[in-house]
């Protein structure tokens, strides 16, 4: 049996931690640093959609051809999360300058019951003119989501009422439809302004 010095234990740990990590970046073409997800290759995230936006008008996937879309999945009713991070959207936008006119935010709701066209309406309308909300049917929502590999689910409260769970990126798909990156919220407004102002 061959013993192994126990000095070299860490630095043997450490390079098959080093060896793992590349193997499996190699392999899915992505690699996770702190807030950001830095992509390679193509990932199957995205797709078509038709949808009714905050005015009640029917919005598909076509529509924002052109344009970089800054996707976001949340709810209306949401008590924390999907504010802070719209308000992070909204911020980095903001310190963008021009470069912002080549971005649309989209708030697309994984509620339909309760996030009608006006319910949407007078909700963004606390985080300025830029954003486009989308909403429509369960079976509509449920695909988008699904396009988008988010999860969402009810989960009942005291009372009747219910909050909906779910998962928390932003999406940026470039001017094609395609996907760019995903970010969390956990960037600020200053470090997600900076990361779109390199790829916008």
């Amino acid at each position: 049996m061959i013993r192994t010095p126990q000095a070299l234990i860490p630095y043997i740990a450490m390079t098959a931690a080093v060896l793992a990590g590349t193997l499996w970046s190699l392999g899915s073409g992505t690699l996770q640093i702190g807030a950001v997800v830095v992509t390679s290759g193509t990932a199957d995230i995205g797709g078509p959609f038709r949808l009714l936006d905050q005015d009640g008008r029917i919005r598909t996937d076509r529509d924002f051809r052109g344009r970089y879309m800054l996707v976001y999945f949340g709810y209306s009713f949401c008590p924390d999360v999907c504010p802070t991070t719209l308000a992070v959207m909204q911020g980095a936008l903001d310190r963008l300058g021009a470069k912002a006119n080549r971005i649309v935010p989209v708030f697309v709701s994984v509620d339909p019951a309760r996030d009608s066209p006006a319910v949407l309406k007078a909700y963004l309308a606390n985080f300025g003119p830029r954003f486009v909300g989308l909403t429509g049917s369960p079976r509509a929502v449920a695909r988008i989501a699904r396009e988008y590999h988010v999860y969402y689910s009810k989960q009942p409260l005291a009372g009747g009422s219910y909050a909906v769970n779910h998962s928390s990126q932003i999406y940026l798909m470039d001017p094609g439809g395609r996907f760019v990156a995903v970010y969390e919220e956990t960037l600020g407004p200053g470090g997600l302004a900076a990361e779109l102002g390199k790829r916008v």
